[in-house]
């Protein structure tokens, strides 16, 4: 990991500018990591270890979509995701909706996703936390008008979201760090 090297390369400088400063009395203390631009690594490598304990793990860009390749209602994901300390999966452009399309490969081609269930809460157009929606792919008909009340989202295995009803389908969880 360049984390790792770049620490190494600059704790045996640090110890060398401070024998250096030692012999010339100079007093200067320079912080370990002034040197390292090791943040974008750093949360690298915490990502990769609460990712590497599940089944399916893809990370685009800076997010990782995580699953035990479970299935199950949309509570039931939500509670699920909840309990991990994350999200359900909500692509936020179109390479991460094809990344979670990559998780299909069992006969119910459908997971949940992070769109609002309650259509008086911003008719499907805001995430379970009332965020605007950034990117969306809904399909011919969608987000579905008839829907009076309750509605949950699903990703198809072609990428396209659609609301149902029907929230008690098993489709799988996926959430995202």
């Amino acid at each position: 990991f360049h984390f790792f090297d770049c620490l190494t390369t600059e704790f045996v400088k640090y110890k060398k500018r401070k024998k250096k400063d030692a012999r010339t009395a100079k007093s200067r203390t320079l912080p370990l990591f002034t040197f390292c631009s090791f943040i974008p690594d750093l949360l690298d490598v915490f990502f990769f270890l609460s990712a590497i304990n599940y089944d399916f793990v893809r990370k685009v860009g800076q997010k990782y979509f995580v699953s035990y390749k479970e299935r199950d209602s949309f509570s039931r994901a939500v509670e699920f995701c909840s309990q991990q300390g994350l999200d359900l999966a909500l692509p936020q452009n179109e390479e991460e909706n094809v990344a979670l399309t990559q998780f299909f490969g069992d006969v119910y081609k459908a997971t949940w996703i992070n769109v609002n269930t309650k259509k008086a809460e911003g008719n499907f157009e805001v995430d379970l936390k009332n965020r605007p929606l950034t990117f969306t792919k809904w399909g011919e008909g969608q987000p579905d008008k008839s829907i009076q009340d309750t509605g949950c989202t699903m990703l198809s295995e072609n990428g396209i979201w659609r609301v149902t009803n029907e929230c008690f389908l098993n489709a799988f969880i996926v959430c995202q760090i």
